[in-house]
Formats: structure tokens, sequence, C-alpha cells
């Protein structure tokens, strides 16, 4: 039985005007008669506006209805599955979108040799904020200079917010024996990619498919988010760890700090403008 009918495509709001994503763990995502819900474990209660959000992140403790699945994806609301550890973005569930243009324009791209370092060199000029820098420069060339603009920032950043830093170095078969800010970073990153792969999909694009980065299936995903780093994930590790937070809280305190700076910085009207002016399109 179908509890919630299918809404009208005119009544779905577009990706740069959803609200930023709901992180719950410990739960149950369901449908009742009305709307799709949340039941924690403490006995909360939600009703969710899914038609209105970016993405629904799912951590540990949760398990999720095949109605409430339906109910997402009808309002084209992707649901990403995340969790502790190094890598917090395990999968997500893919939401319809209403045609594969901007899919098949974004395989043009990444399957044209020039085209597709026409846009790592425009991606490239995006992060350095300056055209004139990405020319006469090979990929190889700027993927070095970008190494060096990423370990500055850290360096920058530390000194602004008097965490000691020392290098992004963690094993992940050790996850527990990380710094803290090497942590925070990397809990911040894997909800940024969550973020930003739940946008991808919802306008129509491929994470798989990248430009700078091109062997994992998040790759686009990657691209893009490394674009906006600086300004979150970044800037949210460092000042949650400035704070000294509990080292038990330290993960939900920077997806918390995180979602104030995406609110802030408008990620969700700038990076959907930002993908189609990479593929020289108006949205």
């Amino acid at each position: 039985m179908k509890f919630l009918a299918r809404p009208p495509l005119e009544a779905l709001a577009q990706a740069r005007d959803r609200w930023t994503p709901l992180f719950f763990q410990h739960g149950r995502l369901e449908v009742d008669d009305s709307s799709v819900q949340w039941l924690g474990a403490d006995g909360t209660v939600y009703r969710i506006p899914v038609a209105t959000l970016s993405c629904i992140l799912l951590g540990p403790g949760t398990t999720v209805t095949h109605a409430a699945i339906c109910a997402c994806s009808d309002s084209n609301t992707p649901i990403c599955w995340i969790g502790d550890e190094t890598m917090r973005f395990y999968t997500m569930g893919q939401s319809a979108t209403n045609d594969s243009e901007n899919a098949r324009l974004q395989a043009s791209f990444a399957g044209h040799r020039t085209k597709s370092a026409d846009i790592a060199r425009r991606m490239f000029a995006i992060r350095f904020d300056d055209e004139e820098i990405v020319k006469g420069k090979t990929i190889q060339e700027l993927r070095g200079m970008e190494g060096i603009r990423v370990r500055q920032q850290y360096a920058q950043l530390g000194a602004e917010f008097g965490v000691p830093w020392k290098a992004r170095s963690y094993d992940v078969n050790c996850w527990h024996l990380a710094d803290d800010i090497n942590r925070a970073i990397s809990a911040a990153n894997a909800a940024l990619y969550s973020m930003v792969t739940s946008l991808i999909v919802s306008l129509g694009f491929l994470p798989q498919l990248g430009f700078i980065h091109t062997s994992h299936m998040l790759s686009f995903t990657f691209d893009i988010a490394d674009i906006f780093k600086a300004e979150t994930s970044f800037t949210a590790a460092f000042a949650v760890v400035k704070e000294k937070p509990n080292p038990n809280a330290l993960e939900e305190s920077v997806l918390e700090r995180l979602k104030e700076l995406i609110e802030k910085e408008k990620l969700f009207t700038r990076i959907p403008k930002t993908i189609f002016q990479l593929f020289e399109r108006n949205l």
C-alpha cells in the first residue's frame, strides 16, 4: 500500500532552495499515514518535510523502511548513510531526476580529452582565485600547486585558531590514535562529501565522473568539495578543536559547526551555480 502520493514536479523545491541536511542516528525512519517521520530510540518523534530537504544523513543505529525510501525518492531527496571511523560516507540512495541531460553533458566533457582538461583548469582557477595562474600549466603541475595550497591552508588555520598542526596524517587501522584535528577534519570532510554528493545527484549530474579526481566513485564530489573546504570543513574542524570539546563528542560538535558554516556561506546556492558555470551553462 502506498501511503504518500508522489508530489507534483512543480511543487518540489530546487536544490539551491532546499534546507541543509538533517542528521539522524539511533532510530527509525518510516512513513505513517501522512508524512515521513523519525522515531528516535529516546522516544522522540519528528515529522520530516522531505520535499524541502537537500538530503537526509543516516548515522549508526539506524533502520529505514521501504516506504520512507520511496517517499524520499519521489521528492528527489537523497539519503546518505554515514558512520564513524575515517571515511564516514558509506553509500547513498540515488533519487530519480527528471531527465539525463546534465549527466550526458558531464559525460561528453569527461570523455573528451581537451574539454576535460578545460574543466579541470576552471576548477583550479576557482580554487586559486586567479584565472591567469592556470595558463600554460599542465594538469599535473596544477595538482602539485594545489597540494601546496592546501598545506598552506592547514598551517594558516592552525595559526589562526591556535591549534598545533603537524601534518594530515593518520592510520586508518588505528583511528583512535589520530590526533583531534585529524579526526575533526576527516569527520567534517566526510559530512561535506555527503552534502555535495546529494546536490550533484539532485541536479542530475554523476558523482563518479570527475575531472581532477578520476579514479574514485565520488570523483566529481571530491572535485567540487575541494573548492569549498577551506571555508567550511577545514574551518569547522579547527574551530571545534580550539574549543577543546569532549573527545567522545568531537564529531558531533564538528557536524554542528559545519552545518552553521554551510548555511552562512550559502553553499546550497553557490554549489549549483559553480557546477553549471564549469560547463558554461546558466542555472
